[in-house]
């Protein structure tokens, strides 16, 4: 079942190109769509699954989950949705965009705030973001991108969000976001501990950021997949000892 997009993301209509894509399907090909910060640990991932599944090979459309549910519900051929947050999950639970009991919990992580490897603005705690010679901080659209939310809970929690927003420099996905770091074209930014340690050299972890709720990552199984038992064991793969390994590897944290 598809619904319309202005039903599900009413505000999310600046994002309509990016929805407009081909992924070439063949007969034991998986389709994974995953939040941007699952990159790289499930690109580690794919040689084992796909040895595990002789002929068969997975491919992965990666960008902020907020984009990969617009794309769903607009008929995209995905077989696993991975969101980086829970709300993501309950909108395409509530959409029937999901196979029933499908959903699991799969991996946590961290929320950071990151400066320039070279900066010499010391900052220890939410309130200095609020220093006169912090003038932009990049964080993800909360209306759009999870890492967004969860960086908007912690500050509005702290009591600052409306200062905050004011210096506010919105990214697409979490990548970037720490891309406008590494750059040095903003102060400070707020991306997941996993991304953190993909450019040690160019950025570096103030510290870890106190958010409300957990940073939870769901999966499921996408309604009318038409390989439903890859996307089992795909999904079987990700909540084994070695897929977690693999994730923990790359940052996250155990549930």
């Amino acid at each position: 079942m598809r619904v319309a997009f202005s039903r599900l993301v009413p505000h999310c209509m600046g994002m309509l190109a990016v929805f407009c894509f081909a992924i070439p399907v063949q007969a034991a090909d998986l389709i994974v769509s995953a939040a941007s910060s699952l990159s790289n640990a499930f690109r580690d991932l794919a040689p084992a699954f796909e040895a595990a599944n002789p002929g068969s090979r997975v491919s992965f459309n990666f960008a902020a989950s907020d984009t990969l549910l617009v794309q769903i519900a607009n008929g995209a051929p995905v077989d696993v949705l991975a969101s980086a947050d829970e709300q993501v999950m309950e909108r395409a639970v509530a959409a029937k965009l999901l196979q029933p009991d499908s959903k699991r919990d799969f991996i946590g992580n961290s929320m950071v705030l990151i400066t320039p490897s070279d900066s010499a603005r010391p900052l220890h705690s939410l309130p200095d973001l609020l220093h006169g010679r912090i003038k932009r901080v990049a964080l993800g659209r909360p209306a759009s991108v999870p890492a967004g939310r969860y960086a908007q809970a912690a500050l509005q929690a702290a009591g600052i969000w409306n200062q905050i927003e004011a210096k506010a420099v919105y990214a697409q996905n979490v990548r970037q976001c720490m891309d406008y770091v590494a750059r040095g074209e903003v102060d400070a930014g707020f991306v997941y501990g996993s991304d953190a340690t993909l450019m040690r050299d160019r950025v570096k972890v103030a510290f870890i950021v106190k958010t409300p709720g957990p940073v939870r990552y769901p999966i499921a199984i996408v309604a009318g997949s038409a390989n439903t038992p890859l996307a089992k064991g795909f999904i079987d793969l990700v909540l084994s000892p070695a897929g977690q390994a693999v994730l923990i590897r790359h940052g996250f944290t155990p549930q």
